[in-house]
């Protein structure tokens, strides 16, 4: 499963590998140090794909952690507004019978 060398990535080895080429290097021992190059080009590409895909699942996670996160907390309000909602009901329904109850009894 070897993936295949851009062009942009050969030429840039071979660039590198021209630039730091020494007096009395033979053509063959340059094609040597362009291969290596390339091969560590190709490498710290593959290592760079790898921590962006990395980087990418502990956004997702943390989005979709973040979000269970939301709805716990909506469902947890909305229970408390129900709750807040028959507070005040209960307060009139007890003053009624309170009121009631004294009408009687005087």
């Amino acid at each position: 499963m070897s993936n295949p060398i851009s062009n942009e990535t050969k030429n840039e080895a071979l660039r590198v590998a021209k630039a730091t080429q020494k007096p009395g290097q033979t053509k063959e021992q340059t094609k040597l140090i362009t291969l290596g190059i390339e091969k560590g080009i190709a490498e710290y590409k593959k290592q760079q794909k790898s921590k962006a895909r990395e980087k990418d699942k502990a956004r997702k996670q943390a989005l979709k952690t973040k979000k269970t996160s939301a709805e716990q907390t909506d469902e947890v309000q909305a229970s408390d507004s129900n709750n807040a909602a028959k507070l005040p009901w209960a307060l009139l329904l007890f003053s009624w019978v309170g009121f009631a109850a004294y009408l009687l009894t005087r």
